[in-house]
Formats: structure tokens, C-alpha cells, sequence
């Protein structure tokens, strides 16, 4: 038999002794006498597994051992299998990291350091419409600069965020938790702030929206999956926490994909505003949505593999996705230890470089993070910056994107920049998303062998419940040299970057899998439509230089009216 045509039989025999191979292998090395010839002996434990079964499980695995190999290490398998399951009767919270942590910073490259420069955007309170109709969709900084001003109470604000929640959300399927009794405590201490004076900064007041992966202490945190759906958080997460602190409010728990992915969760699809009958994507999903129909003021999402940039786009809002190291991810659903990272969803990317300021920074919790500065500079020149652009992905991209494009690249020209064409390091990159496989698996393991995937609504072979039976079948040792393969990628990517302030791909590029890899930000903005449904630009910058990104995409937006762009909803 083949190794790449393997049979349902021996695919069932293989699953329960593939994990135990290496270890099987590494106690029974030929060149050492077994124990038993020592006249020490081992624990006997039942013959589980065959020696037909563990020839099956080294098929897949691409090796091939002799009979006599295979009695060797029969024993050891076996009681791999009882080390197994003495793990699993170990309770581990499932908020509880693996004892490794990863770091996107590599060797000659070490993060910035120093004091952050950030300037912020001041919009003319006279230019800000009051009108109910056009106050919901303006950027958060001209909301909090209505709330400084006293021109409105972060009370009125909120009631009328939350009459649109109520109004719009129940066909966007975008809110999976109203938390209008804190949403209003909130807004009314914000008020009584700001009148007394004690202004806290541009989101003090501001209602935003949190995917429902952010735990909130009392309130349901339900990671938009069936087995999860009563599920309360005992303590708030580090994001809620430091949004607290700035004075924002939070209207309410966005809709994500079942254990974040796509737009799917337990009570149907998640909508993008701008055409009822598509998904908004995810798995940011209700991030995405509620920012775009007007209902919060911004909102927090996360990425592992686009769950921030692929809902941005396909709902015309901007999305910033950090440095992996920026944002702590203490309190979020767990997906992958080494990808996972949360980041701002709003109307505007000044908004993302004030909302991202907030929720930065090490909070002693998420020891992944580096305390690094957070540059922003909204007037830099980008004639003094250098700027690639992917040619080949630009010129490749099928009408009418391409037509977007191609005037997205002429606005960036006439705003300064100069544009180089540039391509990523060569490097197979793609194999490495094995690590984002058997980091989920193993997230969810527990889900998985007591079959409460089985209650999960998408089952089709592209969805966890496959793709977490799947892993199953990814060895140690492969996770290991997918991560070894990741550092050379790292090197490389952080060699390339240097070369660069600022990137800028369509959003279906190859940078976007690429970055998540390796931890660099990414920024986006739309760019126009096709066919009635938004179209994004794509940014990229080196590790921990947001603002680089940010600045590149801002300067095009500014340029531009797509941003401004109001879908028609349905109540």
C-alpha cells in the first residue's frame, strides 16, 4: 500500500499509537540493551496495540521499520498509551498556556525600544453631525471629541447605540450578548467623569463591542459555540480591563465563528451590512459587522489567520492586526498559543492607532509580551518612507479588482509614496500552518475525545470538528520541525522587512498567512466595491512598527471616500 493512499481501516488503526511514536522510539534506541536484559525489568501493561497497527501509524508518518524493530518498540508504545491517559485525567483549565513561549523577535532584529511618539488626530467638533441618522457611523475619535465637548452624554450615546443593537442586530445575527445593565453603569460613570472634569482620553465614553472571546467577569463569554453557550467568565480580560480604564463602554459580546472560525456560531451566520444574503466573514465576524452597520462605536476582534482582516474587508471598515507580543491575549479564547492576537476594528485607522494605544503593553499576565514603543505619526511624509508593493499579486488580480487596484495604487503615488515592486522570500512557508492545525487540536482536545464537537453546526470537512480529528494525526516531532522550519522563515522575513517602512498587497495575498507566521502587523482599509460588496487594501510593516503600516493606509484613506460609505439597513 502507498503511503498517500491509506484506507479508512488503517487510518482507524493508526490514530490511537501515532502520538506515541517518538517517545516509543526514543525509550527502546536499538543500540541499548532493553531492560529486561539488564535484569531490571518494566511495569508489564496490556498489548494494546499491534504490531499491524503500528505499521499502519508509521506509514503515515513516512517510515518504514523492520519486523524485528517493531517488536523492539511494541512495548514501549503500550505504555505510552497508559502515560496518555494519565494525562488526560489531569484537569487543565482551558485558559491555561503551554509551558513555552514564542516570540516573533529573531537574532540581529530585536524589537524597537525607547519612548512611544504617538500624535494623535484632534477632528473639528463644528464638522461632527449631531443628527441621529449620521452620528452612529462617525469615527470614535469624533465621538469622543462630542463627548469632551459636552455636546452629548456618554448616556444619550449609549442608549442610542443600544436602540441599534436591538434594531439591527437580529438580522446581522452580529450580537450574541446585549450587556446594557453594565453598558449603562458605564456611560453613566463616563458622564459624571467628563462633567466633573476627569477626562480620561479620546475613548472615554465611546461604546464599543467585544468578540465574544473576551471574557467578561458575570457576563457570558460563549466563543460562539454550542458546548459553550451558558458559559460565564469569572475575571474580565486584560483588553476589557485596559478599555475599562480608558473609559469606554461595552454595548455588547460581537458574534464570532464557532471557536473562531468564519462566521457561523450556534445561532446561524453572522451578515456583512452590506448584502444580507453573505457572510460578513470571521471569524471577527460580528466585530466586523456591527462596526460597519453603525452600532458601535469601534470594536475589538482577533486574528490567528485573518479572522481581523479578511471581516474588515469584506464589511468596509478598517482593521489593524498587531504584533504578535503587543496585545495580551489573557482572558481570550485560546485557538494557537503562537498565533493568536487581538486587535481594533473600526471606521477609520486613526481610530485603530488610538484603540490599539489602549489595549497595549504588558500587563504581567501574557508573559509573551514586550514592552515596546507604539510610534504614530498621522502627517509623516510618505516620500520620506520606503514602500513596496506586490506587482505580480496587483497584476495578477482578476477584473473588476483589478480596476480597483490600479487606482488604489495611483492614489498612494499622488500621496507621495514611491512604489517599488518586491515579492516574498522564497521559502514553503504554506507547510508551516501545520502549527496553527495542531495548536487548535490540542486546544481542544478535551471537546473533541468527549464529542462535543459533535454539537458544533458546521461539520463539513473544512470546519474544526474535521480539522481537529484530522491533527490528531500530526506527530510531535513534525509540530517541531514545523517550528524549527518557522525560525528559518522568521530570519528570512525579518532580513526582507528591514529593507522596508511599509508594504502593500491586495488583501488575498500571500503576506497575509506569511505575517501571521511570523508576527508582523498588518493594516487595512477598503478600497471600493465589486458587485455591491467592499474591497480592502492591505498594508504590511515590521515587527512593532504599527504605525508604518498604519501611516501608508491612513494616508490613503484620508485620500479616498470609501471609508464614509453607509451600507442601506434592514430592521
Amino acid at each position: 500500500m502507498g503511503q498517500n493512499q491509506l484506507s479508512r481501516r488503517t487510518l482507524a488503526k493508526l490514530i490511537p499509537v501515532l502520538s506515541a511514536l517518538p517517545a516509543a522510539q526514543a525509550q527502546n534506541p536499538p543500540a541499548t540493551p532493553r531492560p529486561q536484559q539488564r535484569g531490571q525489568g518494566r511495569e508489564q501493561v496490556p498489548q494494546r496495540i499491534s504490531k499491524e497497527q503500528l505499521k499502519a501509524a508509521l506509514a503515515v508518518l513516512g517510515l518504514e521499520f523492520k519486523d524485528a524493530e517493531l517488536e523492539m518498540a511494541l512495548p514501549g508504545v503500550n505504555r505510552q498509551l497508559v502515560n496518555y491517559e494519565g494525562l488526560r485525567k489531569i484537569d487543565i483549565p482551558l485558559d491555561t498556556p503551554p509551558a513555552d513561549l514564542f516570540s516573533p523577535i529573531v537574532p540581529g532584529h530585536p524589537a524597537p525600544k525607547g519612548p512611544s511618539k504617538f500624535k494623535q488626530v484632534a477632528p473639528a467638533v463644528k464638522d461632527i453631525s449631531l443628527k441621529p441618522e449620521e452620528l452612529p457611523f462617525s469615527t470614535a475619535l469624533q465621538l469622543g471629541a462630542l463627548l469632551k465637548a459636552k455636546k452629548i452624554t456618554s448616556t444619550e450615546l449609549t442608549k442610542l447605540y443600544l436602540e441599534r443593537l436591538k434594531t439591527y442586530s437580529p438580522k446581522l445575527l452580529n450580537v450574541i450578548t446585549l450587556t446594557e445593565d453594565l453598558a449603562l453603569e458605564q456611560a453613566s460613570k463616563a458622564s459624571a467623569e467628563i462633567r466633573a472634569g476627569k477626562y480620561k482620553g479620546p475613548l472615554h465614553g465611546v461604546p464599543y463591542g467585544a468578540k465574544d472571546l473576551f471574557d467578561t467577569k458575570g457576563i457570558k463569554t460563549t466563543w460562539g459555540a454550542e458546548p459553550y453557550m451558558d458559559r460565564v467568565a469569572t475575571y474580565d480580560a486584560t483588553v476589557v480591563e485596559k478599555l475599562r480604564d480608558a473609559g469606554a463602554v461595552l454595548v455588547a459580546k460581537l458574534s464570532m465563528g464557532a471557536l473562531a472560525q468564519g462566521g457561523l456560531w450556534f445561532n446561524g451566520m453572522t451578515k456583512t451590512p452590506w448584502n444580507y444574503e453573505r457572510t460578513s466573514s470571521g471569524s471577527s465576524a460580528g466585530s466586523g459587522s456591527a462596526t460597519a452597520a453603525g452600532l458601535v462605536g469601534f470594536s475589538i476582534g482577533t486574528e490567528t489567520l485573518g479572522s481581523i482582516i479578511s471581516p474588515s474587508t469584506a464589511c468596509g471598515v478598517a482593521g489593524v492586526r498587531p504584533s504578535f507580543g503587543r496585545v495580551s491575549r489573557y482572558g481570550a479564547m485560546a485557538l494557537s498559543w503562537t498565533m493568536d492576537k487581538p486587535g481594533p476594528i473600526c471606521r477609520s485607522i486613526a481610530d485603530c492607532a488610538e484603540v490599539l494605544k489602549a489595549i497595549a503593553g504588558p500587563d504581567g499576565k501574557d508573559l509573551t509580551l514586550l514592552d515596546t514603543p507604539l510610534n504614530w505619526d498621522p502627517a509623516q511624509p510618505l516620500a520620506s518612507m520606503k514602500i513596496g508593493y506586490f506587482e505580480s499579486e496587483f497584476a495578477n488580480a482578476r477584473e473588476p479588482q483589478k480596476k480597483l487596484y490600479d487606482a488604489a495604487l495611483d492614489v498612494l503615488r499622488k500621496q507621495g509614496a514611491k512604489l517599488e515592486p518586491v515579492q516574498l522570500p522564497d521559502y514553503p512557508y504554506q507547510q508551516i500552518r501545520l502549527v496553527l492545525s495542531a495548536e487548535a487540536a490540542a486546544a481542544f482536545d478535551d471537546l473533541t475525545r468527549d464529542h462535543g464537537i459533535d454539537k458544533l453546526k458546521g461539520q463539513t470537512p473544512g470546519d474544526w470538528p474535521n480539522s481537529f480529528r484530522t491533527a490528531r494525526t500530526i506527530p510531535a516531532v513534525e509540530y517541531i520541525r514545523a517550528q524549527r522550519a518557522r525560525t528559518i522563515f522568521m530570519q528570512k522575513m525579518a532580513q526582507f522587512m528591514g529593507q522596508w517602512d511599509a508594504l502593500v498587497s491586495p488583501t488575498q495575498s500571500g503576506t497575509l498567512t506569511a505575517t501571521n507566521l511570523t508576527g508582523h502587523p498588518q493594516s487595512v482599509v477598503p478600497c471600493g466595491f465589486v458587485e455591491g460588496l467592499p474591497q480592502g487594501l492591505l498594508f504590511t510593516s515590521r515587527l512593532f512598527e504599527e504605525g508604518a503600516c498604519m501611516r501608508v493606509a491612513y494616508a490613503y484613506e484620508q485620500a479616498t471616500e470609501w471609508h464614509k460609505m453607509r451600507p442601506a439597513l434592514q430592521s
